[in-house]
């Protein structure tokens, strides 16, 4: 299990459901409990980027994913 299943996996236990989106090698947080993150909150084109895929999934934004999950939820 990789960090990325493990953080989802946390969150729902606590009842927070996220959904995530893709576009190797960035990964995506699109929506926290169906509350569709807004562009004011982007950090590129995409969305707000949780993750990197680089052979591993690598969660480098922890601190600002979750005070983005807390203003969401």
């Amino acid at each position: 299990m990789n960090q990325l299943e493990k953080l989802r996996k946390r969150l729902k236990r606590i009842g927070i459901e996220i959904e995530l989106v893709g576009n190797i090698p960035w990964i995506y947080l699109r929506s926290v409990n169906g509350n569709k993150i807004s562009e004011e909150d982007w950090t590129d084109n995409q969305g707000y980027t949780i993750a990197f895929y680089n052979w591993e999934i690598e969660l480098p934004y922890l601190e600002q994913t979750f005070k983005i999950i807390r203003k969401y939820k």
